[in-house]
């Protein structure tokens, strides 16, 4: 940038030297530059008195969502909803309110590199408050299809209104910077930056950790797909999910949502695309007997209910149970087949969400719900059920489109406590389901440290413990009951993924105890 638009340290620009001014003054001997001498200045003709010093309420709805996000260590999702009904936004606005914070916080990477070259600073150095509304600013000019002098001039109200107005200089001289080229430009400009290695330039174009990126390659290649798909994978992340809900089986169907639906989902049975709206508008989701629920998540409960077992089929268990997607379309399935479900939480409060996701099931279909260590419920209660689902908490890397803050609060550190509980949980599960039944093995990420190796690790310590088990053919289990055929890599386990399946990248693997 030149050195009359550099930000400088209070926020304002560093001043030209004398100069002779000549014709640059006006009739009123006042100095005019050459852009407004030539009539192409952009700034605006009313009085300082009359200009914008606040910011609209979809913009404020989208900075307070970051803020919240960043300093209370919430989700967009639960915080951005009660934000739009308590503030009154709806229709467009709320749209608006939604893609700019959404889109912000998924892109969150990207703009950061951009911003550091036009700042001249690092984030680092930045005030974090300030730090979200350029991020606001940078996705509106490059990201979205707002003009860039709305886009900059109402991003400057709003630091004006939430921080002042010395930070608000700053941020029009930035964002000034940064609307200067076109994202195609931007986009060259921070992969140079990057260096040379191929997986980091895509990291910092496709807003990843280089990390993250690194383990979804390497997962990418486990699975014997393509490791350029990286890219496309990148992308599918940084993409707005559609809203699906689930017709929990005896309770709704999809015809009953069919006026609502935009229709069916990707691979479940179960599932359809909402067309529009709130969710919880629909009758069927507001009396529990449909349910807002990734396409993927319905697929690999229902491939437990299917899988083939020896003799009786009548007592289930979700050992993580919370929030309580699976296990009310497992409960819901039980109730068809006179079977009945335990569900088991260890957090009390997300004990509490199984139990009202659950309040439509048949009450013979659900034996109780209980808030227990699952580590120790496979010692409690040895061989006493016939189909085990263990969802495991987990990094989450299989569901970033749909939370897109949890890719910049996981660090690598995480997956040594994660997969520690992990391996504890599926070796429950396989002491608790009796010999002949089915646990199913499920995670919300594909990388490799939480999937493959963790059942690796667990079938080693079960065998070690006197307990065998035998891998089913997983993926043809998933497409018996898909409604489509599925494009899968492997038969022990199926990992599913945004770019190729439309759904979040879950990953399922069948086991059957034989001993």
């Amino acid at each position: 940038m030149s050195p009359a638009d550099r930000p400088d340290g209070d926020g304002g620009r560093t001043r030209r030297g004398p100069r002779d001014d000549g014709d640059r003054r006006d009739a009123q001997g006042r100095q005019r530059g050459a852009a407004r001498r030539e009539g192409r200045s952009t700034r605006t003709t009313a009085a300082p008195s009359q200009r914008r010093r606040s910011t609209d309420p979809a913009r404020r709805v989208a900075y307070d969502v970051l803020r919240t996000v960043a300093e209370s260590d919430a989700y967009a999702n639960l915080v951005l909803p009660p934000l739009l009904r308590e503030r009154g936004l709806t229709g467009r606005d709320a749209a608006f309110a939604t893609e700019l914070a959404y889109g912000t916080l998924r892109l969150r990477g990207r703009y950061d590199a951009i911003l550091e070259i036009a700042a001249s600073r690092t984030t680092d150095q930045i005030d974090a408050p300030a730090l979200d509304v350029l991020r606001l600013g940078a996705h509106q000019l490059l990201g979205m299809r707002v003009p860039p002098h709305a886009a900059v001039s109402e991003t400057v109200g709003l630091a004006r209104d939430a921080l002042g107005a010395g930070p608000a200089q700053f941020v029009n001289a930035v964002l000034r910077a940064v609307s200067r080229e076109p994202w195609d430009t931007w986009e060259q400009r921070i992969a140079d930056a990057a260096g040379e290695d191929p997986v980091a330039r895509l990291a910092v174009v496709g807003s990843h950790p280089l990390w993250v990126a690194r383990a979804l390659r390497e997962a990418l290649a486990g699975d014997a797909r393509p490791v350029d798909e990286l890219g496309a994978l990148l992308d599918a992340d940084n993409t707005a999910p559609l809203v699906t809900l689930v017709a929990r089986p005896g309770l709704s169907d999809a015809d009953e949502l069919g006026a609502t639906a935009d229709g069916p989902g990707p691979l479940s049975p179960t599932a359809v695309v909402l067309a529009g709206g709130d969710p919880a508008s629909v009758p069927a989701v507001r009396d529990g007997r449909a349910g807002v629920q990734d396409d993927g998540s319905q697929l690999v409960a229902l491939a437990l209910a299917a899988a083939p077992l020896e003799g009786r089929d009548e007592r289930w268990l979700d050992l993580c149970a919370g929030p309580g997607g699976k296990a009310a379309l497992l409960a819901a399935e039980a109730a068809g087949r006179g079977a009945r479900l335990v569900a088991n939480e260890v957090q009390p409060h997300r004990a509490r969400l199984v139990r009202q996701s659950l309040r439509a099931v048949p009450p013979g279909a659900v034996e109780v719900v209980r808030t227990g260590d699952g580590r120790v419920l496979g010692d409690d209660e040895p061989g006493a059920f016939d189909r085990v689902m263990v969802d495991a908490p987990c990094t989450g890397l299989g569901a970033l489109r749909r939370r897109p803050e949890s890719r910049w609060r996981r660090t690598p550190a995480d997956l040594t406590a994660l997969t520690g509980l992990q391996r504890d949980l599926l070796g429950s599960a396989l002491r608790a389901v009796r010999v002949g039944g089915v646990v199913a093995y499920v995670t919300c990420s594909p990388h490799l440290a939480e999937t493959r190796l963790v059942v690796k690790d667990a079938l080693r310590a079960a065998a070690k413990a006197g307990i065998d088990v035998e891998r089913l053919d997983t993926a043809a289990v998933v497409q018996g009951v898909a409604r489509r055929e599925v494009e899968l890599t492997d038969r022990s386990h199926v990992q599913l993924w945004p770019h190729v399946h439309g759904t979040d990248a879950m990953h399922l693997t069948l086991l059957r105890r034989t001993s």
